[in-house]
């Protein structure tokens, strides 16, 4: 038989001596303040169902759970050089440039040894957008990253940042800064690749067309470049 309860005399608000956060305690407060102001439960016996049902409809409130995305490695990368539509070829400047940075150079036969060898791993998500591939693109036999980041309110820029340790699995808003150096690598064309920042959507991987200009992140439309290839690939499973 169900328990009944006397609306007027039986019904008890009980605090617990478990902490609560200050958001907890609000929300208590204003399920408190509810119950005040409304009317209408009559008087006398009402059953558990009931109650349960008046709380539901009245009281409690449905709350969206928002859960960072998580972008975790696969078991491939692939290595390669990236050029620009228009043929310049991705370098690093001199090692007593402060910061490094990357430039766009139009090489000749005898000077190939300057490309930049990258090692893209490639991610896997939910939040993944369609016909996009998450990547992280680090210069081979080294620590160091193409990321996106932004600073003091400025526009995001492309720095190379330093990471030690594996990076198996980035989530968003990673304490970190390692969600910086993802990107939705999405294929445009026959033969082309755009690089876009998951941080900062609809900022662009772009060169300029005169050649020794700095790589730097652009939003669309630009004047800049924005189309790459993929040369000398070679795919590694581990």
């Amino acid at each position: 038989m169900p328990c009944q309860c006397d609306i007027q005399e039986d019904f008890k608000l009980e605090m617990s001596s478990h902490p609560h956060s200050m958001r907890q305690v609000v929300n208590i407060i204003i399920a408190v303040e509810r119950l005040k102001h409304i009317k209408e439960i009559a008087p006398g016996k009402i059953c558990e169902d009931a109650l349960l049902s008046f709380f539901l409809e009245n009281v409690i409130e449905e709350r969206m759970v928002n859960v960072a995305p998580t972008y975790n490695k696969t078991r491939q990368t692939l290595q390669c050089t990236v050029c620009d539509k228009y043929k310049k070829t991705l370098v690093q400047s001199n090692k007593q440039s402060d910061p490094l940075h990357l430039k766009a150079v139009t090489l000749s036969a005898g000077t190939m040894q300057y490309k930049v060898q990258f090692s893209m791993s490639t991610y896997i998500s939910s939040a993944t957008p369609k016909d996009a591939q998450p990547v992280c693109l680090e210069i081979s036999n080294s620590n160091l990253y193409l990321a996106c980041t932004q600073s003091d309110g400025s526009s995001p820029a492309l720095i190379l940042k330093e990471v030690k340790g594996p990076l198996n699995t980035i989530k968003t808003d990673d304490p970190n800064g390692n969600d910086s150096l993802l990107f939705f690598r999405k294929e445009t064309g026959t033969a082309y690749n755009t690089f876009e920042s998951v941080k900062f959507p609809g900022w662009f991987i772009t060169t300029a067309f005169d050649d020794w200009e700095k790589v730097e992140m652009y939003q669309r439309p630009t004047e800049r470049i924005l189309d790459f290839t993929l040369e000398d690939q070679k795919l590694i499973r581990t």
